[in-house]
């Protein structure tokens, strides 16, 4: 599954996976941006433009997570079994 980044949003804003899915964020924006969930499972490094980051979900739950360096951005992976 794949989330852009673009014009400082993350699309989709919200994301429903079975778990074991890999999610990989692109970065189309022309700014660079991370990835940081609420609950620290997961955090990129500096994702620049045309860049990407991807994580596999193990676990059900529901991710919140923003952009470190815009934390306006903001969004969430809800992760089913």
């Amino acid at each position: 599954m794949t989330i852009e980044i673009v014009d400082f949003d993350f699309d989709p804003d919200t994301l429903t996976i079975p778990v074991g899915t890999i999610v990989e964020w692109v970065n189309n924006d022309s700014f660079a941006h991370t990835v940081v969930a609420d609950d620290g499972s997961f955090e990129s490094e500096r994702i620049e433009t045309g860049d990407r980051f991807s994580f596999t979900f193990e676990e059900a739950g529901t991710f919140p997570y923003i952009c470190g360096i815009h934390p306006s951005m903001n969004a969430e992976i809800v992760v089913e079994n």
